[in-house]
């Protein structure tokens, strides 16, 4: 199974938090799934750390990489084509991150694995 981490599914899963779900956990773990990093995620973490949102224990252009080959996690580029299905989305949902999680799954066929219920609204599937 293709998975696509929600931003807060990448950061629970590095910190080994408690609140990933079991369900979550085990899909990640599942060597036979491949994991993807969304590059809208890793624009949303930028965002939120230079708001101070969110506090990494090193710059992002560092925490990043060395937490994908470290998880054997691989980048999900943002293609034109993810870009443009947004705009065909119904607003069940205003967040831009997830918007483009949500086009990014329908198009690339990935289940997106995060604890938000309203991404279901978009007919993906979700693991949580």
């Amino acid at each position: 199974m293709k998975l696509l981490l929600d931003t807060h599914t990448f950061l629970w899963w590095v910190a080994d938090a408690p609140e990933l779900s079991e369900p979550a956990r085990a899909a990640v773990a599942d060597g036979a799934n491949t994991c993807y990093l969304s590059l809208a995620s890793c624009w949303e973490m930028a965002f939120k750390s230079s708001l101070g949102k969110l506090q990494l224990n090193q710059p992002i252009e560092r925490f990043i990489p060395e937490h994908l080959q470290a998880n054997g996690f691989d980048l999900l580029p943002i293609e034109f084509r993810h870009t443009a299905r947004v705009e065909t989305l119904p607003l069940h949902h205003r967040d831009p991150f997830d918007r483009l999680l949500v086009a990014q799954a329908q198009i690339e066929k990935l289940v997106i694995v995060s604890r938000d219920t309203i991404l279901s609204a978009y007919g993906v599937r979700r693991i949580w």
